[in-house]
């Protein structure tokens, strides 16, 4: 192998290293495959890249770019079939954790006490807990008021597994006001109950992001509406989390690598 590789040879190591790889690979980390004294650079990265794409096209699985680099994936239409490869089914998420989950995305930093008043219900401690389990959600900061309220924000890796590369790539309330147009199989635990009536406001249609986000995480649901309600209302607002201020880690910033 020459010190410089051609750009289809380069294209052939990234295809080698995203295969092998369990998470998305960065600019930097895909550069630093390399010696030093033969790193491609950025640019030469990205036309590799591109030209692995364009091998894709056709093809059962995609190079696909999100938050935290890049990754070979199966297409998303293929994911009924290959999903019968695992006996076990995904989790699938009650209402109540997706509405957090969506104000969480669309309205951070918010605090606890915020989304409980736009939800008008108590937020279960289980559903914050869940959320900071997957790595979804973390506290980026303390709301400058008495009690020092923690605020809420979304990761990279929340970015990763809904397939974003950035916040602005959800969608917007606006094209997502008619929830029944949604994936009906996303129909939630109840699906008999009396509908709501209708919000006075944009914030719970946000909800519908997030299941249709969600639409391959298909199964069982984690947790369920009521009990996640009674469960908060019974306990009250549980004391939040007294950690300080502090910089988001590589791992949960969203911003991609600059290119160089």
């Amino acid at each position: 192998m020459s010190d410089h590789p051609s750009t289809e040879e380069l294209s052939r190591i990234l295809e080698a290293a995203l295969l092998a790889a369990e998470e998305p690979l960065s600019l930097n980390q895909l550069e630093a495959l390399f010696p030093e004294d033969e790193q491609p650079g950025f640019p030469r990265l990205r036309e590799a890249l591109k030209l692995l794409t364009e091998r894709c096209e056709g093809r059962g699985f995609e190079l696909k770019e999100v938050a935290s680099g890049f990754r070979l994936q199966v297409r998303q239409e293929y994911q009924p079939f290959i999903s019968r490869l695992w006996q076990q089914r995904p989790p699938r998420y009650s209402r109540a954790l997706l509405e957090t989950l969506a104000l969480i995305a669309y309205r951070q930093p918010v605090t606890r006490g915020e989304i409980e008043e736009i939800r008008g219900v108590a937020v279960s401690s289980n559903i914050i807990r869940t959320l900071q389990e997957r790595e979804w959600v973390r506290i980026v900061g303390h709301r400058d008021v008495p009690g020092r309220p923690a605020l809420f924000g979304t990761t990279r890796k929340f970015l990763d597994y809904f397939n974003l590369k950035r916040l602005d790539e959800l969608p917007t309330l606006a094209e997502i006001r008619d929830i029944d147009d949604l994936e009906p199989e996303l129909a939630l635990e109840d699906p008999d109950a009396p509908a709501p009536p209708p919000a006075a406001t944009a914030e719970p249609v946000a909800a519908a992001t997030a299941e249709a986000m969600a639409e391959d995480a298909d199964g069982d649901t984690t947790g369920d509406d009521a009990a996640d309600d009674a469960e908060a209302g019974a306990g009250g607002e549980d004391t939040e989390s007294k950690q300080d201020d502090s910089a988001p880690g590589a791992d949960d910033a969203v911003e991609p690598d600059p290119e160089r």
